[in-house]
């Protein structure tokens, strides 16, 4: 086999995917974070309430609700069940769990030593 026969077989095997049936496993992969939500608070010692993990994973998948290409939903899905599998593998630490708390919208102050520095004095 040639890699591009490989790649339309990959292809076709997303696109033989419906709707119906990646909003199905979008929603599992939903309930499976849900979950796991007070196990990953618990074993990460999270600083935040076990509603507030909740809430904020609510948010991270109603950030691609307008999605409706099928295959980008199964890669979103893909990429959400090996997000879940490394966090409670705990191949992750606290600070890469707490990241899913920061605030996007939020200005990042990305100043140089030099000019930090200089509008101190």
């Amino acid at each position: 086999k040639t890699v591009e026969e490989d790649m339309s077989a990959v292809a076709r095997s997303v696109l033989g995917s419906t709707p119906a049936t990646a909003r199905k496993r979008a929603i599992g992969l939903y309930r499976a974070w849900y979950r796991a939500v007070p196990t990953i608070c618990e074993t990460f010692t999270l600083p935040v309430t076990i509603a507030a993990c909740r809430t904020r994973l609510r948010e991270k998948f109603e950030q691609n609700k307008e999605v409706k290409d099928v295959r980008v939903i199964d890669m979103l899905v893909v990429k959400g069940k090996l997000e879940l599998e490394e966090t409670l593998a705990i191949f992750k630490q606290t600070s890469h769990v707490m990241r899913l708390f920061d605030d996007p919208s939020a200005v990042k102050n990305n100043k140089d030593f030099l000019t930090k520095f200089l509008d101190n004095n």
